[in-house]
């Protein structure tokens, strides 16, 4: 067992429910191109690989969507890009538990980072916004690498950036993406089950643990690093005991 020194969290759908912003971008920009409105629930189910992913869904109107005309789906962005930024943490809340399960995983001397699909431009003033920007020693986003999760790339480049190795540091998120992600890039992975998945059960992903609300994974990770530093005791690891 190796000792956890960083966390690194998902956003949309593990630290907020961003839907309703999301939904009212999505709406907006299928009211602007003449199409009907889709059920803010329909909209939740298109979210997690990114907003390109959630514009060709959004358009569809469907999980499975075609690729669209580029022109068509350039125009559509475009609009999208505009809605959201107008509306962009009006309506996101914080889950319950997050800020009291970032404040234990700090106590504990993790460092914190976001590892996000969410581009930059949408993801910094989200986090200000919703008040956990003071939270984080690194923020990793959709366009930050050459790819996205559920690709390992950004969450090796978060713990590069927090200056740990990836079997230290334990994936928090909510869907198959961020399962898919820790897991090829070597960290333990815990999922929180109130979140977006892309309509499907979380029990279904490989993960290491699912926990109800961040505090429960705070506890998770107190308890593996206390488990981890009483096995090292008991095979004389950590120096002769009293």
């Amino acid at each position: 067992m190796t000792a956890f020194r960083a966390a690194l969290l998902d956003l949309d759908g593990t630290l907020l429910d961003s839907i309703p912003d999301l939904a009212w971008a999505a709406n907006a920009m299928r009211v602007e191109l003449g199409m009907a409105p889709l059920r803010e629930d329909v909209v939740a189910t298109f979210v997690g690989k990114g907003v390109d992913n959630l514009v060709r869904r959004s358009l569809a109107g469907s999980l499975e969507a075609a690729e669209p005309d580029a022109d068509a789906f350039a125009h559509a962005r475009e609009i999208f890009h505009r809605h959201y930024h107008e509306v962009n943490g009006e309506k996101a809340t914080v889950y319950p538990g997050v800020i009291e399960g970032l404040k234990h995983l700090r106590e504990q001397g993790l460092k914190l980072a976001v590892v996000t699909n969410k581009p930059t431009e949408f993801t910094i003033p989200l986090l200000q916004r919703a008040g956990l920007a003071g939270f984080f020693d690194a923020v990793v986003c959709g366009d930050t690498c050459a790819r996205r999760k559920p690709d390992p790339d950004q969450v090796l480049h978060a713990c590069e950036l927090l200056g740990v190795a990836p079997r230290e540091a334990v994936t928090i998120g909510d869907s198959i993406n961020d399962a898919q992600a820790g897991r090829n890039a070597g960290t333990q992975v815990l999922v929180v089950p109130y979140g977006y998945n892309e309509g499907r059960d979380v029990r279904e992903l490989d993960v290491d643990g699912i926990v109800d609300t961040l505090v429960d994974a705070a506890r998770w990770v107190a308890l593996w690093n206390q488990n981890r530093d009483a096995a090292e005791i008991h095979h004389g690891i950590a120096g002769p005991q009293a």
